[in-house]
């Protein structure tokens, strides 16, 4: 496993970027408390400077978090191209990407009756568009993307902390997802694997009640003739990918696996993949988002 930490050039640095309204400010809050120097709406030309004074001798900053985003208009286009020429010099930062639904964030926008900052004379929804498709390539190489759309402030100050309150856990963290497909699709997950082609235990009676952390549920998803057939395939793929993408220093991978409603199949499936990417050597953690869903 490449360990990200040995190479660093630096203070740990860490760009918060994403949508408008989709939670930033808390994020950066969060990373405050963690002890990071934290300093919003910095125009990226600005990012280099300020790493190179926080990186003198005898400097007490180890740890910076730069909140960028379209309120820096003109400057955001060289966000891309400051990120790259830090990961030249061994020194890249972990991008956090935060984003939410247009629907929630309208309803944001709304309850605190505020103008996007893209939307001009026009409604929000066409600033967020606007903002999105600006954006779209930054979230494409972020190392980690957050979907706050369902996430309360706990949830992501809980997200945030296990993304960076760690300095010292190298190498890549798998977020592993079971969900149903009922209660829609994590918007943050990298993969996603749909095993509804599985007999479902929710129309076995005495099954129904449990869950895919319950025994009776275990033996008959796994005694399934399919199950062992999927994960074989499913193993043997995450066994060349995972590794390729430690090897590519990608951070973090969130992988969701699916069924209908998100408690039985999916559940025990999770497990099964996450106690086999353990196995790789990498650190993984399981979020069973729908298990206690009726």
């Amino acid at each position: 496993m490449t360990d990200t930490s040995s190479s660093r050039h630096g203070p740990r640095l860490a760009v918060i970027t994403g949508l408008s309204g989709a939670g930033r400010t808390t994020a950066a809050k969060v990373l405050e408390d963690l002890g990071y120097f934290v300093i919003d709406n910095l125009p990226p030309s600005l990012i280099g400077p300020v790493f190179e004074l926080a990186a003198v001798p005898g400097s007490t900053v180890d740890k910076i978090a730069l909140v960028v985003d379209v309120r820096g208009r003109q400057f955001f286009g060289d966000l891309r191209a400051e990120i790259d020429t830090l990961k030249r010099r061994d020194a890249a930062p972990t991008v956090l990407f935060l984003e939410s639904s247009d629907d929630e964030l309208v309803k944001r926008y709304e309850a605190a009756r505020r103008v996007h900052p893209l939307s001009g004379r026009d409604r929000i929804i066409d600033g967020i568009a606007r903002e999105r498709a600006l954006l779209a390539d930054l979230r494409a190489e972020a190392d980690l993307v957050i979907d706050t759309s369902d996430t309360n402030v706990h949830q992501l100050r809980e997200r945030v902390v296990d993304a960076f309150g760690d300095d010292d856990a190298p190498g890549m963290v798998v977020n592993l997802v079971s969900f149903g497909f009922k209660n829609g699709t994590p918007r943050d997950a990298d993969l996603m694997f749909d095993v509804r082609f599985l007999p479902n235990p929710h129309w076995v009676d005495e099954l129904r009640p449990h869950t895919g952390l319950d025994e009776p549920v275990i033996d008959y998803v796994m005694g399934q003739p399919a199950t062992g057939a999927f994960l074989d395939r499913l193993e043997a793929l995450l066994d060349l990918m995972v590794p390729a993408f430690v090897a590519e220093g990608k951070r973090y991978l969130t992988i969701a696996i699916g069924c209908t409603g998100g408690k039985h199949r999916s559940v025990v499936l999770a497990e099964r993949v996450a106690e086999f990417i353990r196995g790789l050597g990498v650190d993984v953690r399981v979020d069973h988002r729908d298990r206690l869903e009726e």
